[in-house]
């Protein structure tokens, strides 16, 4: 059982985990031992709220298919345990994120004394350059 929340969680049957060989150097044993953990999770099939579900499919994110399903690889650890664990921890991070809902910008306007000093500096920068050019006589 995988706690997002107090009140959310997701059963263990619904998150599948395959134990995969790690890329990368590591020597001999790298090509034996099968530490990395390929997570698999079926948004839509998935026991998570509506909003949960909804949010995390409009979610613009490399891990989550077309199709729903979030893909995390886990393969920073030597032992397949930590591995797991860093899945496990990776997806409740996925998971907790969008469950924040984030404040609306309220847009502003600049105030006078701003403009007026933008302005003030855009002329004084263009005295300055007008000053390079040539002397005429």
């Amino acid at each position: 059982m995988l706690n997002i929340s107090s009140n959310v969680s997701i059963p263990d049957e619904e998150i599948v985990l395959s134990a995969i060989r790690a890329q990368g150097a590591g020597g001999q044993n790298v090509n034996k031992v099968s530490s990395a953990i390929h997570l698999r999770f079926d948004i839509r099939a998935s026991s998570l709220p509506d909003f949960y579900k909804h949010r995390l499919l409009m979610l613009k994110d490399r891990r989550i298919s077309k199709d729903g399903v979030i893909v995390i690889k886990a393969q920073q650890y030597r032992t397949r345990e930590k591995n797991r664990e860093d899945a496990l921890e990776r997806l409740r991070q996925l998971i907790k994120g969008v469950a924040v809902v984030k404040k609306a910008r309220q847009p502003t306007k600049p105030t006078k004394g701003s403009q007026k000093r933008r302005v003030d500096s855009k002329v004084k920068r263009g005295r300055i350059k007008s000053l390079r050019g040539k002397i005429r006589d």
